[in-house]
């Protein structure tokens, strides 16, 4: 039975340090948003005529997303600490980012490793 167990702990020893390496990367292309500007105020809720105020939910630390043709992903990690300070310069605008794609409680999440303004 010892056995049994060692080999069982040993399985998901393995699948939990081989998880990371096969995570969804993606590159996901659509404009930087506040979420909850987004959701309550529709189309109001984005570009550049709404760019001020999405500047400012960033700043107090809002949830932000990536709002492309078909879909919202939110963006979690390290682009998001300290108050959304590596998405700043994003905010309002076209990007391209690169990150792991995961769903969590029914939503698209991609945790950012690198993004740039979208050519």
């Amino acid at each position: 039975m010892t056995k049994v167990w060692t080999r069982l702990g040993t399985a998901m020893l393995v699948v939990a340090m081989t998880a990371p390496l096969t995570a969804d990367l993606r590159t996901v292309t659509g404009e930087v948003v506040d979420l909850d500007c987004r959701l309550t105020k529709g189309e109001g809720g984005r570009g550049e005529a709404h760019a001020a105020c999405a500047m400012t939910c960033a700043r107090k630390g809002n949830q932000l997303a990536i709002l492309t043709a078909d879909a919202v992903y939110l963006v979690d990690g390290d682009y998001t600490a300290n108050r959304n300070a590596k998405l700043l310069d994003f905010v309002a605008r076209r990007v391209e980012a690169k990150g792991s794609v995961s769903e969590r409680d029914g939503a698209m999440r991609i945790n950012v490793a690198s993004m740039a303004v979208a050519k």
